[in-house]
């Protein structure tokens, strides 16, 4: 079994005794902020950034507050949204673009990934953040709300037929400024970046289901499970019945 499924979170936090050790490392990032809520949306943990953006004294000021004590109502409803979405699929959240305050309290643009943290029983008990600042797309406004539902429509939708007029239309811009803030944002062509999420979705579906590679081929916006296997090990090194075996610890 790999090394990564020897301990539930249970068993690894009594040996190491809190997530101190993990807020300290989050200390010194100050471009990003790390958290952890539980079910109900109060923090568990907060690195530094946060609680300096908050406008919070210490640490333990955060703790069993919600986002809607801590961040500007809009952002919260999001934060609050996202959460409640996680917990209720148990799927992570990837590569969102959400409203952020930066370090001098100004509004701006992050990039968010939030994953579940399950006890040795496989129950959801936590989850944990960490929002990324976009400083330099930000400033440069080649982010906004519009943007940011265009690469929500791509998460929502990936298994459908999108195209660039689509995606672009949403963001309010043409098709080739819309592939310009792709690139400067996520690196990634839009074609590149449908390609990642499709991959992403079927890589959680390998890890965590018995259902055959045809039908998640199909539910994620293959052709059939030939595109699937070319284009999952172009990305991954592994064909998806591999990879399946791997995340198993089979």
């Amino acid at each position: 079994m790999p090394p990564r499924r020897a301990l539930g979170l249970d068993a690894l936090l009594s040996q190491l005794g809190s997530l101190a050790f993990v807020e300290e490392l989050f200390d010194r990032v100050h471009e990003a902020v790390f958290t952890v809520k539980d079910p109900k949306g109060r923090y568990l943990a907060m690195s530094q950034s946060g609680v300096e953006r908050c406008g919070l004294r210490s640490k333990e000021a955060a703790l069993g507050k919600t986002a809607f004590d801590l961040w500007p109502p809009e952002m919260a409803k999001r934060y609050a949204e996202q959460d409640a979405k996680l917990f209720r699929t148990g799927r992570p959240i990837v590569d969102a673009l959400d409203l952020t305050l930066y370090p001098d309290r100004r509004p701006g643009w992050c990039l968010t990934q939030k994953v579940p943290l399950r006890d040795r029983a496989g129950r959801m008990v936590a989850l944990a953040c960490l929002s990324t600042d976009l400083p330099e797309p930000s400033r440069a406004g080649l982010i906004d709300a519009p943007f940011a539902a265009a690469v929500d429509h791509i998460h929502e939708h990936y298994a459908e037929g999108l195209r660039m007029e689509q995606l672009s239309a949403l963001a309010g811009v043409t098709p080739s400024q819309f592939e310009r803030r792709m690139k400067k944002v996520f690196h990634l062509s839009p074609g590149q970046y449908v390609m990642k999420v499709r991959i992403q979705a079927a890589s959680e579906a390998l890890s965590a289901s018995d259902q055959p590679i045809a039908a998640i081929a199909d539910d994620v916006g293959f052709c059939d499970q030939a595109a699937l296997s070319r284009h999952f090990k172009q990305v991954t090194g592994l064909s998806p019945a591999a990879y399946r075996k791997w995340a198993k610890g089979e």
